[in-house]
């Protein structure tokens, strides 16, 4: 690790790099964000540590951190006018004195023909520990100079979604080291969604960082990322590059996404078909047999032992007019405690019975998290009858069979 002392003796090797930040719809770079650098030996390194040390003082960081930006808004002066400069700010630093320091460098540039309507301030929300509120002031000031904000890093450690809500971003940065090189969790795809939630809420863009494979790019492309950014794409360099240079490649990339994309839907939209037909030959011939509604279904269960691990019937309001059809290992039981449940409240409930009024036929959910069992299943909800709908759980083990379901 580079001493702080070598950093602060030797500036003239301090300079900046540049990342591109790339986008979805024109496939062209639309930004850099700006790292620092130190050549020691004729060797590069990073000033990452530097800056992320908690035992160097924040004069010196301070200090490090002007030599850089002012060289780096320097090639900004005489880059494209439309091009974005992403800024790394440490919220705690700039509250020393409520952000003037840094506002005084760009207003200089400003002077000079940088708009500051392409400044872009990424900070790290769990990393600040003053007060949320100044903060916040403090940005509002800023973005009333036409200086936009971004929260980064996201999904990485402890975001708290109520601040970052506050701080009412124009970009939230997500970082994707947590997909590694392998599949991620579903407990990290559920906050993946919950993010892209806030985001739309709040009219924020999704710009997914440190991206170092192709996968991971489908991920973010998936999962509305507008922006992207990482080493698959480009490592940070001394100089910019050209704007189009990865545009046929992310063209290519993009059909190659969309393609599965619609393969896996046309598969979900073929299942969902198939299993309409086998439930409603079920349904209209066990109707004219049974004695009643828990009569009906657990004739369906035997006959969906195959698929199926959980049948019961609700109305339109979400009040369950059946007991439960569980299966335990290879027998089926009832659960007759479950009569008079209500669902109402569960996401999609009352938008899929309106589907289903609609459509006059069933309706195959999302993968999604079981409650009870926390196994990733769908559900196929499908009209009995007037105001009356039923509700079959399908598990994980049948999904997987199923190519394409998960």
């Amino acid at each position: 690790m580079l001493d702080p002392l070598d950093i602060l003796t030797n500036m003239d090797a301090v300079r900046p790099h540049y990342q591109p930040i790339f986008s979805a719809d024109e496939q062209k770079i639309i930004g850099y964000e700006i790292f620092g650098r130190i050549v020691i030996d004729s060797e590069i390194k990073s000033l990452g540590p530097f800056f992320l040390d908690p035992t160097i003082p924040e004069e010196y960081k301070m200090e490090v951190d002007e030599k850089i930006l002012k060289n780096a808004l320097e090639n900004f002066l005489t880059a494209d006018p439309d091009l974005l400069v992403f800024i790394n700010q440490d919220a705690n630093i700039l509250m020393l004195d409520h952000g003037e320091a840094f506002l005084a460098i760009l207003k200089e540039f400003e002077e000079r023909g940088l708009s500051l309507e392409r400044i872009v301030i990424e900070i790290t929300e769990h990393n600040f520990t003053g007060d949320i509120e100044q903060l916040y002031h403090m940005l509002m000031y800023y973005k009333t100079c036409g200086i936009k904000i971004a929260v980064d890093n996201i999904g990485k450690e402890n975001s708290n979604l109520d601040r970052i809500a506050l701080l009412s971003p124009d970009l939230l940065k997500i970082d994707l080291q947590a997909l590694k090189l392998s599949s991620p969790s579903p407990t990290y795809e559920y906050v993946l969604y919950t993010i892209a939630l806030l985001a739309r809420k709040i009219g924020a863009t999704l710009l997914f960082e440190d991206i170092e494979a192709n996968f991971q790019l489908q991920y973010a492309w998936r999962n509305g990322g507008r922006y992207f950014q990482g080493y698959y794409l480009q490592r940070p360099g001394e100089e910019f590059i050209d704007r189009s240079m990865l545009k046929e490649r992310l063209q290519n990339e993009f059909n190659q996404f969309i393609t599965h994309e619609k393969r896996k839907l046309e598969t979900v939209h073929d299942y969902s078909e198939q299993f309409y037909k086998r439930v409603h030959q079920n349904v209209t011939a066990f109707k004219k047999t049974s004695q009643s509604n828990d009569d009906l279904i657990v004739k369906l269960a035997e006959s969906l032992t195959d698929c199926t691990f959980r049948i019961y019937m609700c109305n339109e309001n979400g009040f369950q007019l059946t007991a439960n059809v569980l299966k335990k290992g290879e027998e089926w039981i009832l659960q007759s405690e479950y009569k008079m449940k209500n669902w109402s409240w569960r996401p999609y409930f009352l938008e899929n019975i309106l589907k289903m009024n609609h459509l006059k036929k069933g309706v195959l959910s999302d993968l999604y998290s079981d409650i009870e069992t926390g196994e990733m299943i769908r559900t196929y909800s499908y009209p009995v009858d007037e105001n009356v709908y039923l509700f079959i759980d399908l598990p994980y083990s049948h999904l997987y069979e199923q190519e394409g379901l998960i």
